[in-house]
């Protein structure tokens, strides 16, 4: 069985190819690793920009090649907060 190695943060957010945090959803996006040297390498990377990550690789085996569905992570992405439907409405109001 072929197996590849994937990172995941305490949020439940996956490190994607595009070298962003994705939710899971589109298991394409999340970057895989063959090696895990290779996995703890960008691990490394990316916790010495952010002091504070919290994550951790995972062990996965493919099914025909491809990832199994991932959970997907019901926190918000970085710099993907929600926002209130009022402050919403004022910009559409301000841009018009």
């Amino acid at each position: 069985m072929e197996k590849t190695h994937i990172l995941k943060n305490r949020d439940g957010h996956y490190w994607g190819r595009a070298k962003e945090w994705v939710d899971g959803s589109e298991r394409s996006r999340v970057a895989q690793y063959t090696h895990r040297d290779e996995a703890s390498n960008t691990l490394f990377e990316i916790s010495s920009k952010d002091f504070g990550l919290r994550a951790e690789i995972l062990e996965v085996h493919l099914k025909n090649g491809k990832l199994p569905k991932l959970e997907v992570s019901q926190i918000p992405l970085p710099g993907f907060e929600e926002t209130d439907d009022e402050s919403t409405e004022l910009a559409v109001e301000n841009s018009v």
